[in-house]
This record gives structure tokens, C-alpha cells and sequence, in this order.
């Protein structure tokens, strides 16, 4: 389990490993482009229910951290589709990563 580290508040945000590598690839490819936009997750099974957004702005301090020693291979067609949510009125909803059968 990877953790977010958002502003300099020390709450951590957890996040799986995959999911938050194909996430800090998005992230700072559109803050590189001095973009700012929302993040939203539902809160994992042992929180209490809901979800949570953050705003993400260039100036915002962040920290990803993986458990991981090694990154995962990464889904170019996840990484696409998180991309272009980054532009629609909702931002990035993480949800689960879309898998293409073998052709």
C-alpha cells in the first residue's frame, strides 16, 4: 500500500501501490504543465464509507511514497484514461484500472 502525502498536513493518503504509480505519472505530467485540478477516491473498506477529493495545484506540496521497491509495469491505456478525466468537470475519479483482454 503506497501513501500520498498532501500540503505539509502529515495526513497520509493511502493508495495502492499500481494504482498510485499510474497516478504519480498523471499528476506530474499536468502540474509540470502548471494545471490544477481535483482528485477523488472512494475511502478504502476498513474507513468509515464515503470519499474524499483533494485540489491539486503546482504550488501544493506532494510526496508519493510506495512500498514497492521496484515500480510496476504500467498500463498505458489506464494511464490514457486518467489523463483524459484530468479535463472533464469531475477531475480524476480513481477507480479500478481497466484491463484489456489478449488479442
Amino acid at each position: 500500500m503506497g501513501t500520498l502525502f498532501y500540503d505539509s498536513s502529515g495526513s497520509p493518503i493511502h493508495i495502492e501501490d499500481r494504482a498510485l504509480a499510474h497516478l504519480k505519472v498523471v499528476i506530474a505530467t499536468r502540474l509540470r504543465r502548471h494545471e490544477s485540478f481535483t482528485l477523488s477516491w472512494d475511502h478504502p473498506d476498513g474507513d468509515p464509507g464515503g470519499r474524499s477529493t483533494i485540489w491539486l495545484h503546482p504550488s501544493i506540496p506532494l510526496r508519493f511514497v510506495f512500498d514497492a521497491p521496484e515500480p510496476p509495469a504500467l498500463n498505458g491505456r489506464w494511464i490514457e484514461d486518467l489523463m483524459n478525466s484530468v479535463s472533464s468537470t469531475g477531475g480524476i475519479v480513481l477507480g479500478d484500472e481497466l484491463i484489456e483482454p489478449n488479442q
